[in-house]
């Protein structure tokens, strides 16, 4: 069920990220020991920066799969809740630095790329992240629709403390 409606506002998306946020997307250091092989299946959000490209999106998820070429195959779904429809991307991921840095750049549109930097994640277990685009991206994830109310709320001080917006974070429906 792909979506054009979705993939174009990706493209706008990414455009933007590309263009205005590069340099912004550089002030959030990226984790480091990161291990892409842990990193792939699904994720879902639990709590995002609102953006155009995900608007009326509830029951959100990723997941990643790996790429013959060392990338990552990228699936974003949900579900609008106007159009009552689900909605697709594909994208691919590739690492910017080193595989063991979790800062990537990925593309749901060839020629156009935005910053995929993972700043925070759980380094045991792989069961929660929080990634960036950019100050006005933000993306709280979890191996499980829901995640530990202690947990969400640690990551969300951790991401005042670094600048995000966190009173305009969204919570989807699981």
């Amino acid at each position: 069920m792909k979506s054009f409606s979705f993939r174009k506002m990706l493209l706008l998306c990414l455009i933007t990220i590309s263009v205005c946020f590069a340099d912004d997307a550089d002030n959030y250091p990226s984790v480091t020991g990161f291990d892409i092989n842990r990193y792939l299946g699904t994720w879902y959000e639990v709590a995002r920066l609102d953006h155009s490209f995900e608007r009326d999106l509830d029951k959100v998820s990723a997941d990643y799969s790996l790429r013959d070429d060392g990338g990552m195959k990228v699936i974003n779904r949900g579900y609008n809740i106007k159009t009552k429809k689900w909605e697709e991307a594909h994208g691919k991921a590739f690492f910017t630095k080193t595989p063991d840095i979790g800062r990537l750049k990925v593309s749901f549109f060839w020629p156009f790329y935005g910053a995929y930097n993972i700043i925070a994640l759980d380094k045991n277990n792989y069961e929660w992240a929080m990634v960036t685009g950019g100050k006005d991206y933000l993306w709280i994830l979890s191996r499980s629709p829901q995640m530990p109310y202690i947990i969400k709320q640690q990551l969300i001080a951790r991401a005042k403390e670094m600048g995000f917006e966190t009173d305009k974070l969204i919570y989807p429906t699981p």
